[in-house]
């Protein structure tokens, strides 16, 4: 019986240990493991600075170099005000560019899309709102945020809260697609691996603590 129990034990910390394998996607000091949407390193605009990684002028999109399906990512953002940006995950090449769902990086109170549901910040671009309740820091603080994507199912969390949570297998998800820009892309947000991207929009943003899990 006791053999048993220690045997459990051991079973259930390995279980936790491997839940807990966390891969850092920034040293804090370079850009190493990101690349330019066209190859090579990325543009002279992203700069790495006081820990953060900064799009302060132009530099195009920066890419992943390893591919990520079934993935918990943790990364905090803070943004110019007036700013727009987006981190994009399961991203493929397409004829259209680099394509997949896009968590909103956006100055709500000082930006356009601020006014509109699905691109408010934490929303899935264009496809589902965030949440009305959600807890949004104002531009220039930092919010933590969280993209839990396992099968179909997509989740958007902002400072500890859920903001949206979508299965693209689900009875809505056909209506809402064909209603965005993304309509013609029949493999749009997977479930096949993808590479995470972290945008450039013109504005200033910065990134921090940028970690994943694969599930």
């Amino acid at each position: 019986m006791l053999r048993q129990l220690l045997l459990s034990a051991f079973i259930a910390g390995a279980a936790s240990a491997k839940e807990a394998a966390w891969t850092s996607l920034f040293d804090g000091k370079s850009l190493s493991g990101w690349v330019a949407a066209k190859g090579g390193k990325p543009g002279d605009g992203w700069k790495v600075e006081d820990g953060c990684i900064h799009r302060a002028g132009k530099g195009g999109d920066i890419l992943s170099e390893k591919e990520y399906k079934d993935f918990e990512f943790e990364f905090e953002w803070k943004i110019s005000a007036k700013g727009n940006s987006g981190v994009k995950y399961r991203v493929q090449k397409s004829p259209a560019g680099w394509l997949g769902p896009e968590y909103q990086v956006l100055d709500d109170a000082g930006h356009p899309n601020g006014k509109v549901a699905d691109t408010t910040a934490g929303s899935l671009y264009e496809i589902a709102p965030a949440a009305k309740d959600k807890d949004l820091k104002p531009a220039g603080e930092w919010n933590v945020s969280k993209i839990v994507a396992k099968g179909t199912v997509l989740e958007h969390w902002l400072n500890g809260k859920l903001a949206v949570k979508i299965d693209t297998a689900g009875k809505e998800w056909p209506e809402l697609k064909k209603a965005s820009k993304f309509a013609k892309f029949d493999d749009f947000a997977g479930p096949a691996a993808g590479k995470l991207l972290l945008q450039d929009h013109d504005d200033e943003v910065w990134f921090r603590n940028l970690r994943i899990r694969e599930l």
